[in-house]
């Protein structure tokens, strides 16, 4: 999605780098406690620097509505992550996303009107009733609604596991969306196997599936990934190891499941 998003002045895309900082210091000087500056992980030093808190993307959201006497609230980081400070903040307080088409590929690889019709779809072979939605945190503020109004949840990279457990106590199957990955590896670290998983695919009529499989599946996974942890590749372990032989491998639940 393209949102509109006027030039930044001639003042500050031609200003040096000392008169940068000048006027982001003199700026938060002024303000005060007034404006909050929230900086994802996933930002540069440079802008890291002038954040007052650090962290993940829900836990920033988290931290803003914390500070109620903040009436701007700065967040460095995608359009996902600004919606979801927009959600859990007050009605008095603004969240600016300094970048409007700052974005998540992820994120983007779901949108409400494919959700939609992949509901409506999946509504003519299965019971829909018995179907849980979860949507992972990194997605549009449209698909936790659509989630919360079909009786389906959020998840964390951290907490998915939690939620799937209370999905599947609560119904037969689940959809989960936009990264398949965090829903296979939690899946399959729940004890369930890569038969009880269909990929489902927007592009195609019912998701590239037949009704069988709609029917046979306990983990409805949506076509997504990040495009990031998605060039990560099994090689590149095998080569760490080789010359780091006491060496720790961390993997993100968004790689895939070979990694």
């Amino acid at each position: 999605m393209l949102r509109l998003q006027p030039p930044l002045p001639e003042q500050y895309s031609t200003a040096s780098p000392d008169e940068l900082e000048r006027r982001i210091a003199d700026a938060k000087a002024a303000l005060g406690d007034r404006v909050f500056i929230l900086g994802h992980h996933y930002q540069r030093d440079e802008v890291m620097r002038w954040a007052d808190a650090r962290g993940d993307s829900y836990r920033l959201s988290v931290l803003a509505q914390e500070r109620p006497e903040a009436e701007y609230i700065v967040f460095c980081g995608v359009h996902f992550m600004a919606e979801s400070a927009d959600v859990l903040t007050d009605d008095h307080q603004q969240v600016i996303l300094p970048d409007l088409n700052a974005g998540c590929s992820m994120a983007d690889m779901a949108d409400i009107d494919e959700v939609e019709q992949a509901w409506e779809e999946l509504g003519a072979v299965i019971d829909t009733q018995r179907l849980v939605p979860i949507t992972y945190m990194n997605s549009s503020a449209a698909l936790k609604a659509f989630v919360g109004e079909h009786g389906g949840a959020v998840c964390t990279s951290t907490n998915a596991r939690a939620v799937l457990d209370w999905a599947l106590a609560r119904g037969d199957k689940v959809l989960f969306f936009p990264d398949q990955h965090l829903g296979r590896n939690t899946g399959l670290a729940m004890g369930y196997g890569h038969e009880d998983m269909r990929l489902w695919n927007p592009r195609f009529d019912l998701g590239g599936l037949s009704e069988a499989d709609c029917k046979d599946a306990t983990f409805l996974l949506w076509k997504g990934h990040c495009s990031v942890h998605q060039r990560f590749r099994p090689e590149h372990i095998e080569a760490f190891r080789a010359e780091h032989p006491d060496g720790v491998v961390i993997a993100h639940p968004e790689c895939s499941h070979e990694v």
